[in-house]
């Protein structure tokens, strides 16, 4: 539990609320006393007693929050006080695993509590996780720059060949002690008084980042008075956009509310040019309007903490410290990754955007293409080439059908699992869902929360996280939710996804059963508890199901009828599956290297014009191309500003070697089987990182991994 509760994991944005690390004051030699809530007042105070520990969200009111973790970071100073002025010789039992058990208060108050402020927050809870923000920060340090527990872990580790330990004990000593390494254990007194000040700052900062973002994706939104200017649009996203303006207070008016995307889904539909342009101007800019929202000044210090950080630890950048415990290992090997892979994307955009100005020369348009009109044309373009459209496919994708009929069933057809809808348990939202998770046994395995609508209290993206990690040593099995954006529907009105919806639900519960099949024997080892690198490798893996001719046959029918998808319109689909990937790969690519381009920079150089630096980033790495805009531009760029993906967004183009090559084997052996969900579910999902992941990808794959099944799904080769 020690290092899960003090580890910065991925969110996401795209997986599970950060931790927040670092800041002041050493750990004290006394608990401090403090008055504290009774377990009657506040229940997260107790182990929930409901099945599996799930949240009693009927109880939890948002005054619980601050002083249950101020009472959980109490007590697990307390318990790590014990360890470290433990009079007996260090000991694998008395030391490492003792961390483990620690902290259960606290992890349990800050699970549930990050996943509100991502995906149901308010400005209460805003006030509250800006004012632990700090503190947090200062709790983490005071334990990894405690003297007499570093030494502890510290003679351990340089014993570890000699402790008779087992390959996953050997795993938890070396990650913890490299934690403590990374954490400034070793600093001078000076440098890890520095050191708390920058953590305490840089906490603080990403979590008002967070909070100035959610709020101008709120602002940002376009009002619309005249309904004609919605022509294109459905009659349920024009249902859906007037739902929207009601609740923001705008009754009789439509509004088209901003994901947290540079493209945004109207854009492909809809006619008037003047109202695409204006959407994609309020996307581009919606955090850089000089008011309260606006995020750069303190992006341009969270880049200066950062690269100072890194300098007092020993490294050039912040990308050198923050990829050197992934399985990149330095930025040169990431880098390389995405700009080889710069001219390929950018030469297939450039063509795929002579064909969109095409279109528009043949309608006498009178205009240069732009990001604005990009996906209007591509549509046309997809529906000359391919006879395709999304309007065609989307009556085929219900909501409900693609959850239970897609995604649940290729888990089922692959891994022998089953899910079955309860309603008896409280949730924190009436769009939330509850399932039970049962293995093929009939055993269970999981509790799945699923939270698939946008609102103004959520963060934008898509996301994985815990409100109950899998752990060996207590027996929990794990509480595990996904959080998703879609449009909701008006009223009486069907759920209906885009295609890249529905990859996006197959996406997320591949990091669920990445939590799912989870068997370690200790929790900071357990699940998603990986590099950033390999972590989106089984999300990214499971979007392949949604193509599998078996499972799209068993959800793509019709949400009225019923009946299939044509076969016809299947094959479009399987066709056009490489169609507008210069795009979708240089929006990406540019993306990343922004990432990159930040947290390169030197300590002392850091401080740089926000808008300024694109530009010259983009012009940089040959990404520059005013029609594909990067997919996150800086100013809102929440994977690694407000989350945990700093200098390692290039993570999901990494693991996208792994999950096409994964793929690859599962063609060569025989594609949906149980015989080779089981060998996937026992060498790469089940083993978190209780061992080295390469070596374990290798004996999955018998081989290195190969770039070449990736570049031949996107079309690059």
């Amino acid at each position: 539990m020690f290092r899960t509760l003090l580890l910065s994991s991925a969110i996401a944005l795209a997986l599970s609320a950060c931790d927040r690390t670092a800041t002041e004051s050493p750990m004290p030699n006394t608990a401090p006393v403090a008055t504290a809530p009774t377990q009657g007042e506040n229940p997260l105070l107790a182990a929930s007693t409901l099945p599996f520990q799930a949240p009693v969200f009927d109880r939890i009111q948002d005054s619980h929050y601050q002083p249950a973790i101020e009472e959980g970071m109490r007590q697990h100073l307390a318990e790590v006080r014990k360890i470290a002025d433990n009079a007996e010789a260090p000991s694998f039992t008395n030391t490492i695993e003792a961390l483990e058990r620690s902290g259960a208060l606290l992890i349990r108050a800050r699970s549930i509590f990050s996943a509100m402020t991502s995906a149901n927050t308010n400005p209460t809870l805003q006030a509250v996780d800006e004012a632990l923000a700090p503190k947090l920060a200062e709790h983490a340090d005071a334990i990894h720059l405690d003297p007499a527990l570093f030494a502890r872990v510290k003679s351990l580790y340089g014993q570890r060949a000699d402790l008779g330990l087992t390959p996953e004990q050997v795993t938890v000593l070396e990650r913890t002690h490299e934690d403590f390494v990374r954490a400034g254990a070793e600093l001078d007194a000076a440098k890890q008084a520095e050191l708390r000040k920058l953590n305490s700052e840089e906490s603080s900062l990403t979590t008002a980042f967070s909070n100035k973002l959610l709020a101008a994706n709120n602002a940002g939104g376009v009002l619309v008075e005249d309904v004609k200017k919605l022509d294109g649009l459905s009659e349920g996203d024009i249902a859906a956009a007037a739902e929207a303006a009601k609740a923001a207070g705008k009754d009789g008016q439509w509004l088209l509310a901003l994901q947290n995307t540079t493209q945004q889904p109207v854009l492909a539909s809809l006619k008037d040019r003047a109202l695409r342009e204006q959407v994609m101007a309020a996307s581009l800019g919606r955090a850089e309007k000089g008011d309260g929202n606006d995020t750069r000044a303190t992006i341009q210090r969270l880049a200066e903490l950062r690269a100072r950080k890194a300098e007092l630890l020993g490294y050039p950048s912040y990308a050198a410290y923050g990829i050197a415990d992934q399985m990149a290992v330095t930025p040169e090997v990431a880098l390389k990754l995405l700009t080889d892979t710069v001219p390929a994307a950018t030469t297939r955009a450039k063509a795929e955007l002579a064909k969109i100005q095409a279109v528009v020369d043949a309608q006498n348009g009178g205009f240069t293409a732009g990001a604005a009109d990009w996906d209007f044309y591509a549509e046309q373009v997809r529906k000359a080439e391919y006879d395709l459209d999304e309007a065609q496919i989307k009556p085929y994708f219900e909501l409900d059908r693609v959850l239970k009929d897609g995604v649940f069933f290729a888990a089922e057809q692959l891994y022998g699992i089953t899910a079955k809808e309860r309603t008896d348990l409280p949730v924190y939202h009436p769009d939330v869902r509850v399932f039970d998770i049962f293995d093929a046994d009939g055993k269970q395995l999981a509790l799945f929360y699923l939270d698939p609508f946008k609102r103004e209290s959520k963060q934008g993206g898509a996301w994985m996280g815990n409100f109950v990690e899998q752990n060996g040593l207590t027996g929990d099995i794990p509480v595990i939710y996904n959080v998703e954006n879609y449009t909701k529907p008006a009223a009486g009105q069907p759920a209906l996804l885009s295609w890249d919806d529905v990859t996006t639900l197959f996406h997320e519960y591949g990091h669920a059963l990445h939590g799912i099949f989870s068997k370690t024997t200790y929790p900071s080892v357990a699940g998603t508890n990986t590099p950033r690198d390999f972590v989106e490798f089984p999300s990214q893996f499971n979007e392949h199901w949604a193509l599998d001719p078996k499972v799209f046959a068993n959800y793509a029918k019709h949400h009225q009828t019923g009946e299939a998808m044509p076969q016809a319109l299947v094959d479009k689909i399987v066709k056009a599956r490489t169609f507008n990937q210069g795009y979708a790969t240089t929006e990406y690519l540019s993306a990343a290297l922004l990432d990159m381009a930040w947290h390169t920079l030197p300590s002392g150089d850091a401080k740089k014009d926000v808008d300024t630096f694109e530009r010259e980033a983009l012009a940089k790495y040959k990404v520059d191309m005013a029609a594909v805009p990067p997919r996150y531009r800086t100013n809102y760029f929440s994977h690694i500003w407000g989350g945990g993906y700093a200098a390692g967004y290039y993570a999901y183009f990494g693991a996208e070697v792994l999950d096409h090559d994964a793929f690859q084997w599962f063609r060569e052996n025989g594609g949906l089987t149980r015989a080779n969900g089981q060998v996937f579910r026992d060498k790469i999902l089940s083993i978190g990182q209780s061992r080295d992941l390469g070596t374990a990808y290798r004996e999955f794959r018998g081989k290195e991994p190969s770039v070449e099944p990736l570049l031949e799904h996107r079309g690059l080769k």
